[in-house]
């Protein structure tokens, strides 16, 4: 069964960096299109980008410049590489895969209804 399990978040100041990972178990995330997702405390779970199964990419205008989303086929990982931190990213963070049924050639974070296999999330706060 897939399993999905982020880590890498943290406490960074402003204008500072971190790298999330989603390392993944019981199926090959190559094989899927995955999204990153955050959750600030009172809001509603937003996505902030995602990879296809060929490896194109798609990001939130709030984050593109700043964020980097890839994966390490060998180690089953996909990673987000956050620079430039501000306050408002602030959040916990999660990864999911996107229903298989919808296909994997494309992914579309804004439909998170469509997305499956939480994993536990990863809490980033950004504070000086």
């Amino acid at each position: 069964q897939l399993q999905l399990v982020e880590s890498g978040g943290g406490l960074v100041q402003p204008g500072g960096s971190l790298r999330l990972a989603c390392a993944a178990s019981g199926a090959t995330l190559a094989h899927y299109a995955i999204g990153w997702f955050r959750q600030a405390p009172g809001k509603e779970r937003e996505g902030v980008s995602c990879i296809t199964s060929g490896g194109s990419t798609n990001y939130a205008d709030s984050v593109k410049g700043r964020f980097t989303i890839s994966r390490d086929i060998a180690k089953n990982t996909l990673y987000l590489q956050i620079n430039s931190l501000k306050p408002e990213d602030t959040s916990v963070y999660y990864c999911a895969i996107q229903n298989p049924g919808l296909g994997s050639w494309y992914c579309d974070f804004g439909r998170v209804d469509d997305f499956d296999h939480w994993g536990q999330g990863t809490q980033v706060t950004v504070s000086s």
